[in-house]
């Protein structure tokens, strides 16, 4: 059933999205600037919104595409043909597949008519303190590194991002800062970066204050407590030349785990594009729906009152939503010191996106039948989303109940 569901999903795509957008699916040089005919003489151009990724110079739409957890090539395929310039992977998706899928699709095709980003962990990383041991190597991220390039079958990436960074002295830890400048002057990538997902305006800072960091990749979305905050940091960012890419910009899809009120998708993304100084969103994409529904805002990154308004549902149902800001205060209130953010973004990829592999290859290293919520009879944690966390983490265990022959 789920074969025939694609199918149609594809060929509803194809007819539906590529013929009322066939001016999209053509793009400038990432060496040239604005809008350019149709090659194919159709005297089209297009109508997507582009932006400037920072210095880097590179025009982009205003939506890209995160890879992270797709694994139909024929989805990314038809993102590149109606318009997606961007791919954002990294090293360690879906255990290197997911760059592999992706260096099929782009064997062929003009090198400058894709942007590819991919990113790698810096480690060993203390996960409470959020820093990097001082026996942090160069050489094992650089191995990764290299791999990635092998496996997406190019000489070099557009952008490299140092991995899912939570502090300032991450960001400026010199063994990994001075692995990523050699990287560049090598031309193995032509511009260097750091991802975080939470602590957001310190790490956006810290980028600034490198010096050196091109594009800073960070989670927004209209449900982060501290949102101003980070608008902030990256209008800063913005202001010093930096390229602003932002993730996560989906909230969690649903407002609740028995998935009966979705966020509005569109309006979300939309949302997290209204601030000039955003520069592109990489929103996962995994439908042929999802993409065409992308790929109008491209289009149209206005919002509607009706759009606003159903921004609110989450606060009129009561809801806490799925979303983790990541921000880790809960940790230290853990009487068992669990980690409860790795355990609450699992917990998104289950009952959000309905992916399992994610979650199970997050919690690769936790020891599931362990989980010590159950000695607790009441929960001091107080979450800044307001999540019922004891509740979250009993359903998260559940997953290590699943054989992993079960799980694509």
């Amino acid at each position: 059933m789920r074969k025939k569901e694609t199918s149609e999903s594809r060929r509803s795509f194809l007819k539906k999205g590529l013929s009322g957008m066939a001016g999209m699916a053509v793009l400038p040089s990432m060496l040239g600037t604005g809008n350019r005919d149709d090659e194919a003489g159709t005297g089209r151009r297009t109508k997507a919104v582009f932006r400037t990724l920072g210095k880097t110079g590179i025009k982009l739409p205003v939506v890209s595409m995160g890879v992270g957890h797709v694994n139909n090539p024929e989805l990314v395929r038809a993102a590149l043909d109606a318009g997606i310039v961007l791919l954002d992977t990294a090293n360690g998706y879906q255990g290197g597949r997911n760059e592999e899928m992706i260096g099929g699709v782009i064997k062929g095709r003009p090198r400058d008519s894709f942007v590819i980003a991919t990113k790698v962990a810096g480690s060993p990383e203390d996960r409470k303190t959020g820093l990097f041991k001082k026996g942090a190597k160069a050489g094992p991220f650089i191995e990764k590194f290299e791999a990635s390039l092998g496996r997406l079958g190019l000489e070099y990436v557009d952008i490299l991002y140092l991995h899912s960074v939570v502090k300032r002295e991450s960001v400026l830890f010199e063994t990994f800062l001075s692995a990523m400048q050699k990287l560049k002057k090598e031309g193995k990538t032509r511009f260097i970066g750091v991802s975080t997902h939470s602590n957001e305006p310190e790490v956006i800072r810290a980028a600034v204050e490198s010096g050196v960091h091109d594009v800073v990749l960070t989670a927004y979305n209209f449900r982060q407590p501290h949102v101003e905050e980070v608008e902030k940091a990256m209008a800063e960012a913005h202001a010093a030349g930096l390229g602003v890419v932002v993730m996560k910009t989906q909230a969690g899809v649903f407002w609740d785990a028995e998935r009966q009120n979705p966020i509005n998708m569109k309006a979300a993304l939309k949302w997290a594009l209204r601030k000039e100084y955003v520069h592109t969103a990489i929103p996962g994409m995994t439908t042929f729906d999802q993409l065409e529904a992308d790929l109008s805002v491209m289009e149209d990154i206005s919002l509607t009152p009706e759009e606003k308004e159903d921004l609110q549902l989450g606060r009129r149902l009561g809801e806490p939503g799925l979303y983790c800001q990541q921000c880790g205060r809960c940790i230290p209130q853990c009487a068992k010191g669990m980690d409860i953010p790795l355990l609450m973004r699992s917990y998104m990829y289950v009952y959000g996106y309905r992916n399992l592999g994610s979650a199970k290859e997050a919690l690769a290293g936790v020891d599931l039948s362990k989980i010590a919520c159950s000695e607790c009879s009441h929960c001091r944690v107080d979450c800044a989303m307001g999540f019922d966390v004891k509740a979250r983490i009993e359903d998260v265990a559940r997953i290590g109940n699943v054989p992993d022959e079960f799980v694509v």
